[in-house]
């Protein structure tokens, strides 16, 4: 049997700790969440270099490298433990509120820890928080019939549409707060500039007054992730008919 790949095998914990030299003064998961907890302070994922999470820790660089060999592993293990484990669906629940349920967990979750969405998605879910939000995903739809690789069709296309919207939210909101009138004038700068002849589908967004008022951006970045959500799930109810009707 091939031999785990290295990210999964440090994010479960499968990874042999040398036992060369003095013993370890440190664990893994006090290393993961000094990190975290320093980037949540800074509200930065760049703040996070082993250098301070070792002096956060009272020890040297050194002493981390025993357990993470480098700065991306620790961006692995972070990535995993920073999402915690997920709540469990309401009982009963169709597959739709179900769903719901979990994506507005994901959000929630992410908002503790902001930095989060700069970390680098480099593969698929492996590590044990993101397969248990994986898990619970595909849980929601077990009642719906659907053969099994469906169901991870669906919830991987979620899971891109939830992480995407989050991401974007996250930096948009970043900018509404460095620079409001650049969102507030929005509508107003693009009347200057849209010609109906050149752009009439805009002109029309324009003409009804779509873009005119931006005061809060939180409250419309959810209501705008509500939005596509459903419209996400719309399609997977339709999807999930036009195949009980082919059976």
């Amino acid at each position: 049997m091939d031999e785990l790949p290295a990210e999964v095998a440090l994010m479960w914990r499968l990874r042999d700790t040398p036992r060369r030299g003095p013993k370890p003064t440190l664990t893994l998961d006090e290393i993961v969440r000094a990190a975290i907890e320093l980037a949540d302070e800074e509200n930065d994922l760049a703040a996070v270099s082993m250098a301070r999470v070792a002096e956060r820790l009272g020890n040297s660089t050194m002493a981390l490298y025993r357990h993470v060999k480098s700065k991306d592993e620790l961006l692995v293990l972070m990535s995993d433990a920073a999402l915690e484990q997920p709540e469990p669906l309401p009982a009963d629940v169709d597959w739709r509120t179900g769903l719901t349920f979990w994506a507005d967990g994901v959000l929630a979750a992410i908002r503790k820890h902001r930095w989060y969405a700069k970390l680098p998605i480099s593969g698929p879910p492996a590590g044990p928080n993101n397969l248990a939000w994986f898990d619970s995903a595909l849980g929601a739809l077990a009642g719906t019939g659907l053969p099994e690789e469906a169901k991870v069709g669906i919830v991987m296309g979620l899971i891109t549409y939830v992480q995407g919207e989050i991401r974007m939210a996250l930096d948009l909101s970043a900018g509404f707060a460095d620079n409001p009138d650049a969102f507030r004038l929005y509508g107003a700068t693009l009347t200057r500039v849209v010609d109906p002849r050149q752009l009439p589908a805009l002109a029309k967004v324009l003409d009804a007054g779509v873009f005119d008022e931006v005061n809060n951006f939180e409250d419309d970045a959810e209501q705008d992730f509500d939005f596509g959500l459903q419209l996400y799930l719309d399609g997977v109810a339709a999807f999930i008919e036009r195949l009980a009707q082919a059976k």
